[in-house]
């Protein structure tokens, strides 16, 4: 391979890391990618690999020829002290070896090949240590243990332990033991981790979590191994200690399944019965969007999910090509999600407002069309694709502000398979995410205030690759398509 070729592949992956940045957690795309990545690192591995081969051929052929030249024509060192000629000519050899030496070594494509990885989309330790973390509050928000989030794709030893530590870190103590303990299970002669090790993390994890018959078991067994560590003696001295001045012990090998919040509730499915019975006495209909002349030959399935506030969804609002099409345009362009407070983990996906083009106009026409409101001084289609264990925690899509949001409409362009639902804590309302549909809300009462009922979140997603994409409108621009009002109830 000539350097020329691997200068070009370093471009392009210097051109790759400028323009998407690493955050790999926080899009399930940006995770996708990295197949086409790997192929790519592993590829050129093996192209750097074969040139490399060839330059040592060449090397060798060049050494075998100077040693013969050596051979050829010795050096006598003491008719070289005495015989400036002879000093010359030894000068000129070595200055000629030199120089051959120089320019057959400059060949090698290493520091190209290093410019290359510098360069590579790869991910570092921090995203490594991210994704982990989300996988723990995965576990912590579905009350997963370690067997049930590992399911279709187990973890050996070592991936093991790196969640455990990353759990200990975060002063999540139990997952952090049940991780410890997973990995101890699947311990071979190939891991790096060993029983030594897990043993130390296991009894600490449970010191700190509070279960001291636990801590002490597992002290007691690193003792066993290594009778002469003097360290795990005093804590385990400590451990018997406190063991009898505490008056509780909680069970670190069982998960609490209380609920923390209705939020954490709802995305778990724990949907109150008299909602769903209220759910069920709502209605479907077809609808022109109050007469519009676009609907009148072809009217949109409108079914209502919850009455107060009023939350509609539009099924089949969009077509596959047009949402592919959005998809592809958002890919290049995605970027860390922002709230007011800026890049925070309440929120955990990549996003970008979409400029107008043909494909984007036609939506949003459509959403005008079926909502009755004008686009007009509506903001910019917002595409968002959500990453491991992506979520937007508990919110309010108005900001209180002078020409606010007072409606949201949110399309869903895919299915997940678990998780990933819009929750409306305030009212008890979950809507499961549907290929080509959407739901429309008002966040705005009709006098201007707040609809504090209109608080939702976005639930992690578990399972699946969640994309949406938000038409927002502004007050401004929508009096005579939704007149305010003075009452203080409206």
């Amino acid at each position: 391979m000539a350097i020329k070729e691997l200068t070009v592949v370093v471009v392009v992956f210097s051109w790759i890391a400028c323009t998407s940045g690493h955050e790999f957690f926080s899009s399930t795309d940006k995770v996708a990618q990295l197949f086409e990545e790997e192929e790519d690192l592993l590829t050129s591995f093996g192209l750097y690999i074969d040139a490399e081969e060839k330059n040592v051929k060449r090397m060798k052929s060049i050494l075998l020829v100077l040693q013969l030249l050596t051979y050829f024509d010795p050096a006598n060192p003491e008719k070289t002290t005495r015989d400036p000629v002879a000093a010359y000519k030894l000068l000129r050899r070595v200055r000629r070896e030199w120089l051959t030496i120089v320019e057959y070594t400059q060949l090698s494509l290493y520091e190209v090949y290093q410019t290359l990885l510098d360069y590579s989309n790869i991910p570092q330790a921090k995203d490594l240590n991210d994704a982990a973390s989300e996988l723990i509050r995965l576990q912590e928000f579905y009350k997963l243990y370690p067997h049930n989030i590992t399911r279709e794709t187990s973890l050996n030893a070592d991936e093991a332990k790196h969640m455990g530590l990353v759990a200990y870190d975060e002063d999540k103590f139990q997952h952090a033991f049940l991780w410890f303990l997973y990995s101890l299970d699947r311990l071979t002669e190939h891991s790096t981790t060993t029983e030594k090790e897990l043993l130390r993390f296991l009894s600490s994890s449970a010191y700190h979590f509070g279960s001291l018959p636990v801590a002490i078991y597992f002290g007691q067994r690193l003792l066993n191994l290594d009778p002469t560590n003097d360290e795990v003696k005093v804590e385990l001295n400590l451990y018997r200690y406190l063991r009898f001045e505490r008056n509780s012990n909680p069970d670190i090998f069982t998960l609490d399944t209380q609920s923390n919040t209705s939020y954490e509730a709802l995305c778990r499915g724990e949907v109150d019965e008299r909602t769903s019975k209220r759910q069920r006495a709502l209605s479907c209909r077809y609808s022109t969007g109050g007469g519009n002349p676009r609907l009148m030959y072809a009217p949109v399935k409108e079914e209502v999910e919850w009455d107060e506030p009023r939350i509609i969804r539009y099924h089949d609002i969009i077509s596959d090509r047009e949402m592919e099409i959005l998809k592809n345009i958002s890919r290049p362009q995605l970027s860390r999600s922002e709230t007011k407070q800026g890049v925070t983990n309440i929120r955990t996906s990549q996003s970008v407002f979409l400029k107008e083009d043909n494909t984007v106009a036609r939506v949003s026409q459509n959403i005008a069309d079926v909502t009755g409101l004008s686009v007009e001084s509506a903001e910019l289609l917002h595409v968002q694709n959500y990453g491991i264990g992506g979520r937007y925690e508990p919110h309010f899509d108005a900001w209180d502000g002078e020409n606010d949001r007072i409606a949201t409409f949110l399309i869903y362009m895919s299915d997940v398979e678990i998780g990933g639902a819009t929750v409306f804590p305030q009212v008890g309302v979950a809507l499961k995410p549907k290929k080509g549909s959407a739901v429309f809300w008002y966040n705005l009462h009709k006098n201007g205030r707040l609809d504090w009922d209109t608080q939702h979140a976005g639930c992690p997603v578990l399972v699946g690759n969640k994309w949406v994409a938000n038409k927002w409108f502004r007050e401004f621009g929508q009096e005579f398509r939704r007149p305010c009002s003075l009452s203080d109830w409206e």
